[in-house]
């Protein structure tokens, strides 16, 4: 099963709701997935990146850590700390080693970037989303994932979006019949995932590619003779998202653009509510097509 949404703004006027109209989207893909649920959020770009963290501890595990890493580092850093997650400002040029700090206490980090913010755990979207303040956060686009669990046990690194590079993150609906050996690819060539869920070989998959020299595009028609099984990928990067379907497309997608916006939905019913769809052109995006936009 599982639920994808995504929206890309194409005008500002919308970017204060684009939280909101995204927790839409995703409280009506809760029956496709209500084991877990995550958002990528495209914002603001800083001075410097934003790590996004996540701890099953954070009143222990957060207590002081902007301080410590700041003294770590020899910069000064902030920290927002939100329910489970906290975002950090990190200057220019600190990312490495900022990840080796996270990496020695054991804290997880769940993307980094100039502008995206990943927050996902486990629970039904509506809650995910209320505990996260997901209907005030405002931006450019965004993707979001309901989880029904089949590969892999039911955990927030077992959550979707999966980021494997700088402001770039993958949700997925499927099922890769291939990826413990593209796993063993991956590690061989230093993308290694981090969990047991096929949709992180995916994104690491990707991120194989782009380092190689290809493009965004190149990469996802990659995934059609590389990976193996039935998929819809949904891709957000810095400046926009890209869609790609398996060539049997088996699994349901639809899209809808105005002069507004583009939004994505594994059914048509997450986009219903959206403003000005009664005018929209919608279709339902070809098997093994690549689609992408940017702003």
């Amino acid at each position: 099963m599982c639920g994808i949404v995504g929206l890309f703004l194409k005008k500002d006027d919308l970017r204060p709701r684009l939280g909101d109209l995204l927790s839409d989207m995703l409280i009506t893909m809760t029956d496709r997935g209500p084991d877990s649920a995550g958002i990528a959020i495209y914002g603001d770009s800083g001075a410097g990146l934003k790590m996004t963290i996540q701890s099953d501890t954070p009143d222990t595990t957060f207590a002081g850590l902007g301080d410590d890493l700041a003294a770590a580092l020899g910069r000064p850093v902030s920290m927002r700390v939100v329910d489970t997650h906290a975002v950090l400002s990190l200057p220019e040029g600190s990312e490495a080693a900022a990840q080796a700090f996270m990496a020695a206490r054991g804290i997880r980090v769940m993307g980094t970037g100039e502008s995206m913010e990943i927050y996902k755990e486990i629970g039904l979207p509506k809650d995910v989303a209320a505990r996260f303040g997901l209907r005030s956060m405002g931006g450019s686009h965004g993707i979001g994932h309901t989880r029904m669990a089949t590969e892999s046990a039911v955990t927030t690194l077992g959550a979707h979006p999966f980021s494997t590079d700088t402001d770039q993150c993958l949700v997925h609906n499927g099922s890769l019949s291939n990826h413990n050996a593209m796993r063993r690819v991956l590690t061989r060539k230093g993308f290694a995932p981090k969990t047991e869920n096929d949709t992180e070989v995916a994104a690491c998959y990707i991120s194989s590619r782009l380092a190689e020299g290809a493009n965004l595009g190149e990469a996802l028609e990659g995934t059609l003779t590389d990976l193996d099984g039935f998929f819809t990928f949904v891709v957000g990067t810095r400046d926009g998202f890209g869609v790609v379907r398996d060539p049997v497309a088996c699994k349901p997608a639809v899209m809808a653009e105005t002069e507004d916006y583009v939004a994505f939905g594994s059914e048509y019913r997450a986009l219903a509510n959206l403003p000005g769809i009664e005018t929209a052109r919608v279709w339902e995006p070809e098997p093994a097509t690549v689609y992408f936009w940017e702003r």
